[in-house]
């Protein structure tokens, strides 16, 4: 059955270049994110004129179509549509022509794998904070069966998430999603998990900054593993997922066809698992350790200094799960000593992103934007900000790094302090008793603390609300006038008769799904202009034109059924995509005889493919059209 958002998943698919343009399509909650071959193939100003279509930006190296919060919807057609599978479209020796940026690779990379889970991310993030107010306020206890069932939903999205993120992982580096999962399963399977809380088979570079445990070996080479294990990480799967899509890629290019359904996945997860754990956690471990040893010098040296340090860089090392390299020492000294002043700068860096976040969120106008970012500060206030993170302050940069230097003078000025925690659990705003000395009610560290958290908010909303701007676009001349009450007619870009829509020998035609239209079986060999208007898409084979008129019907031109088997072989194009046509302009000249000996129709369909923007269309009742005749009438 067609969809209402058919004939608008055509327009799009048509005017980002075509589908032989896109490397790959992901969406998040308001836009379609397209990675593009060329983006000046695309046709923005089309786009942002057309119904059903909020903008279009430009940003990370991705061409965004806004749609709004049926965005899944008109997603899910435009796959279906364009043919997109779960990897990337890529023709053979044809390379996106810009490369990105460093930076802009590295955000755009984390930005596509968290973006097609934030409105989940932000939905266990609001549980867990509710869960903390119900706690707080004694409605709840932690032992209690609702508290526990609702926090495995909040928690357990959390704990799981290196599956989760190898199946978004690998729909960004085109790898089988399912071999993904299972990586993801892998790196916190409850045995491997397990494997952290036995004896220590051996301890390498003892003494040193990179002393290691070894729980276990792979082939007698050292398992390397963060005493907590894999749950809840981020980078291992990444990086484990963009190995595995390398080797993937060899395999398919050497195992024959016959084989290669259960054979790829096979030899692809047996080179890829143990690399995981033998190559990729421990260097993770050794970035982690080495951030670790030099924090704890800044420490040594100055705990301002170290203060600014770990504020400004907390939010970027736990993004890469690098945080675990200062984790130790937390909480080496809470069981040494009862407390810990080393880590707690961290304190102000949650409260910081959560206030560049309100910023955007009571300074933007994009409603959809607006929308992601309440639960993104409801559960930011309560110390869980991944969904701020990744949904909004790190894929617009500005607010991200605002949010940076803003911890950074909180935590300077909690580590004046010389904050001290006694225990850990709590966060956001619960977190505050966690510094009160249970020992004695010693509450000298809430002040500093209190100081430091305030003046990062402080500051981190004042910059982000006085520098953020909505992103814009260029303006642009208006390509389609406003539409007038009326009617106009397209006439004939062709000779010959006529045939119903529904009676043409091609699926997609004859249902409606491409348009509203008729056919008409050529008698010459030349397309004509059926009306004034921009050509949008000139397809490379030459068999299909795509065209909007100056009265905003988007046309699409198809000569013959399937002729895109020809590789224009028989096809003459007179005019290329962007031209202004005028109506009666000769567009393309094909050799009927070469096409039919090659064994296909000629018949040529004439489709409005948005239909849902006019009252009625209404084919001719002609038996016989010459070009210049009046072939649709629209209303």
């Amino acid at each position: 059955m067609a969809s209402k958002y058919d004939g608008l998943a055509r327009i799009i698919i048509q005017n980002v270049g075509g589908k032989s343009n896109v490397i790959s399509l992901t969406h998040c909650i308001t836009r379609l994110r397209f990675k593009l071959k060329d983006e000046s193939k695309a046709n923005t100003e089309i786009l942002k004129n057309t119904d059903g279509i909020v903008t279009v930006m430009k940003s990370g190296g991705q061409y965004q179509v806004v749609i709004g919060n049926h965005v899944p919807d008109v997603y899910e057609v435009v796959c279906k549509i364009g043919g997109f599978g779960e990897e990337p479209q890529e023709a053979d020796g044809e390379k996106p022509q810009k490369r990105q940026k460093l930076f802009s690779a590295l955000i755009d990379t984390i930005s596509g794998v968290f973006q097609p889970i934030l409105g989940v991310f932000c939905a266990t993030g609001l549980i867990k904070g509710i869960l903390a107010i119900l706690t707080f306020t004694g409605v709840l206890t932690a032992e209690s069966g609702t508290y526990q069932l609702l926090y495995a939903v909040a928690d357990g999205f959390f704990y799981y998430l290196p599956v989760i993120l190898g199946y978004t992982a690998s729909k960004k580096f085109g790898l089988n999603p399912f071999t993904g999962i299972a990586l993801g399963c892998a790196l916190v399977y409850p045995k491997v998990v397990a494997l952290t809380s036995k004896d220590v088979m051996e301890v390498l570079f003892a003494g040193t900054m990179f002393e290691s445990n070894i729980y276990a070996t792979f082939m007698k080479i050292p398992v390397i593993m963060p005493k907590s294990g894999y749950p809840s990480s981020v980078v291992p799967i990444i990086l484990a997922v963009y190995v595995a899509s390398k080797i993937e890629k060899f395999w398919k290019r050497v195992i024959p066809d016959v084989i290669k359904n259960f054979l790829v996945p096979t030899l692809t997860l047996m080179v890829a698992a143990p690399l995981t754990f033998v190559v990729v956690g421990p260097l993770a471990n050794s970035i982690a350790a080495v951030i670790g040893y030099l924090t704890q010098a800044a420490y040594n040296a100055s705990p301002v200094l170290e203060g600014a340090i770990v504020g400004a860089f907390w939010q970027v090392l736990v993004i890469f799960g690098l945080h675990w390299g200062l984790v130790p020492v937390y909480i080496m000294n809470l069981k040494t000593q009862g407390f810990d002043s080393f880590m707690q700068p961290y304190f102000a860096a949650s409260f910081a992103q959560t206030a560049v976040v309100a910023a955007v969120m009571l300074k933007t106008k994009d409603k959809n934007l607006k929308s992601l970012c309440i639960p993104a500060t409801i559960s930011g206030i309560f110390g869980v900000t991944e969904p701020a993170i990744y949904g909004i302050s790190l894929p617009k940069k500005k607010p991200f790094i605002i949010s940076c230097v803003a911890a950074s003078i909180g935590g300077a000025i909690i580590g004046a302090g010389n904050v001290k925690k006694y225990m850990s659990g709590a966060l956001g705003i619960f977190g505050f008793p966690t510094f009160i000395n249970p020992a004695n009610n010693d509450t000298s560290s809430i002040p500093w603390v209190t100081a430091g958290v305030v003046v990062a908010s402080l500051i981190a909303f004042a910059a982000c609300f006085i520098i953020y701007r909505d992103e814009e676009t260029k303006k642009v001349s208006e390509v389609l006038p406003a539409r007038k009450p009326g009617k106009f007619n397209l006439v004939s870009p062709v000779k010959g008769n006529t045939v119903a829509l529904d009676q043409v020998e091609d699926t997609a035609f004859a249902s409606g799904i491409l348009g509203t239209g008729i056919a008409v079986m050529p008698e010459e060999g030349i397309v004509y202009a059926p009306a004034d208007g921009t050509i949008t898409a000139l397809f490379p084979t030459g068999h299909a034109i795509g065209m909007v008129t100056e009265d905003g019907a988007e046309i699409v031109i198809h000569v013959g059924l399937d002729t895109v088997n020809l590789n224009g072989k028989g096809f003459t194009p007179l005019t290329e995509a962007g031209s202004q046509v005028k109506k009666g302009q000769e567009l393309l000249k094909f050799d009927m005889d070469l096409i039919q000996a090659a064994g296909y129709s000629i018949l040529t369909p004439v489709v409005i493919s948005n239909p849902n923007t006019f009252s009625d269309i209404i084919p001719t009742d002609a038996d016989h059209v010459n070009p210049g005749e009046t072939l649709i009438t629209v209303i």
